[in-house]
C-alpha cells in the first residue's frame, strides 16, 4: 500500500495552504483573538466557494467527488493555522443541511456535553437548549456546555475523531517548525540555542512524534477503519499538545507572552483534545479490540 501523496494531493495541499495565507494569515489570527471571537462570515463563504465543505460530495450533487485522504489534507493545512470556526460540523453537514456546502449556512453540533460556536452557528446538530456559556481556554473556541450529554451518530464520531486528528497534526507540524525556527535564531552565550543538546532533543522529538502521527493519520484516511482512526486520534492528539509545550520550553519565557503564537497551539489542541470523548474513547476502542 502505497501512502505517498499524489501530484493531485501535493497540488491540493498546497493551494489551500495558500489561500489561507492569503485570507488568514498570522495578522489576521492576531486581530481575532484581540477581539471576541466573531466568525468571519466572507471567508467562510469563501471556503465554500473554494469547495472546503463540499469536497467530498459527488460531482452531480456540486461537490469535488474526492475522498477522505484528500479532506485530511484539507483539514492539516486548517489546523496549522489555528483557522476559527465548527469547520468539521459543518463540512459534515455538507450533504444534509442546505447551504453547508457553499458555506452559506455554518453548522455546529453538540457533542457530548459541549457545544463550539453555538451562539454563531445558523444550525444546530443535536439538542441545546438550555446549554450554558463557558470561560474558553482557547479565546478562538466559544463552548457552550449542554445540560444532558448526548453521544454523537457513530459515523458522524468516526469521521469527527478523524478530521480532528488531521486538525492536531497540522498544529503539531506547525509548532515544530516554531520551535526550529526560534532555536536557530535565538542566542545565548554567543551560539544559536539549537546547538544546545537539550534544545536539540526537544526539536527532534517533536519531529518524530509528527512524522509517527502523519503515518496514522493518512493510513487512517485511506482504510476508514475505527481502530485506525482511534489510534491516529491518539497520536496526533499527544504530538498537538506534547509539541505544544515542548515549543514553550524552546522558546522560554518568551513563549508564555500573549504576543507569541506558541500559547495559542496550545490551548488550541487541548480543546481540540475534547472532542468526540477524546483519548478516552479512542482508549476504550482501541482495548475493545484487543480483548476481542
Amino acid at each position: 500500500m502505497d501512502f505517498q501523496l499524489d501530484d493531485d494531493q501535493v497540488a491540493l495541499k498546497a493551494g489551500v495552504r495558500e489561500l489561507l495565507a492569503a485570507r488568514f494569515g498570522r495578522d489576521s489570527l492576531r486581530a481575532a483573538v484581540r477581539e471576541e471571537p466573531v466568525l468571519d462570515r466572507a471567508l467562510w463563504r469563501e471556503l465554500g466557494e473554494k469547495g472546503f465543505f463540499a469536497l467530498r460530495l459527488p460531482e452531480a450533487d456540486g461537490g469535488a467527488g474526492l475522498g477522505l485522504p484528500e479532506a485530511v489534507l484539507v483539514f492539516e493545512e486548517a489546523g496549522r493555522v489555528l483557522l476559527p470556526g465548527p469547520l468539521v460540523a459543518t463540512h459534515l453537514a455538507a450533504g444534509t443541511v442546505e447551504g453547508a456546502a457553499t458555506g452559506e449556512t455554518v453548522v455546529t453540533a453538540v457533542d457530548g456535553e459541549l457545544v463550539e460556536w453555538l451562539v454563531q452557528a445558523d444550525t444546530v446538530r443535536g439538542d441545546a437548549a438550555g446549554a450554558e456559556p463557558l470561560k474558553p481556554v482557547d479565546p478562538l473556541t466559544p463552548l457552550h456546555r449542554v445540560p444532558v450529554p448526548q453521544e454523537p451518530d457513530p459515523a458522524d464520531a468516526l469521521l469527527t475523531s478523524l478530521l480532528t486528528a488531521a486538525e492536531q497534526l497540522g498544529g503539531a507540524a506547525r509548532v515544530c517548525e516554531l520551535a526550529v525556527q526560534h532555536a536557530r535564531t535565538r542566542e545565548q552565550f554567543g551560539q544559536p540555542i539549537g546547538a544546545f543538546q537539550a534544545v536539540k532533543h526537544l526539536c527532534a522529538g517533536m519531529l518524530v512524534r509528527v512524522e509517527v502521527a502523519r503515518a496514522a493519520v493518512y493510513a487512517a484516511a485511506v482504510t476508514g477503519g475505527p481502530q485506525d482512526v482511534a489510534a491516529a486520534r491518539l497520536l496526533a492528539d499527544d504530538a498537538a499538545v506534547r509539541g505544544a509545550r515542548d515549543c514553550l520550553q524552546v522558546h522560554g519565557g518568551m513563549g508564555f507572552t500573549w504576543e507569541s503564537d506558541v500559547h495559542l497551539h496550545l490551548k488550541r489542541a487541548w480543546t481540540r483534545a475534547r472532542r468526540t470523548g477524546g483519548a478516552t474513547r479512542s482508549e476504550e476502542l482501541l482495548a475493545d479490540d484487543l480483548v476481542a
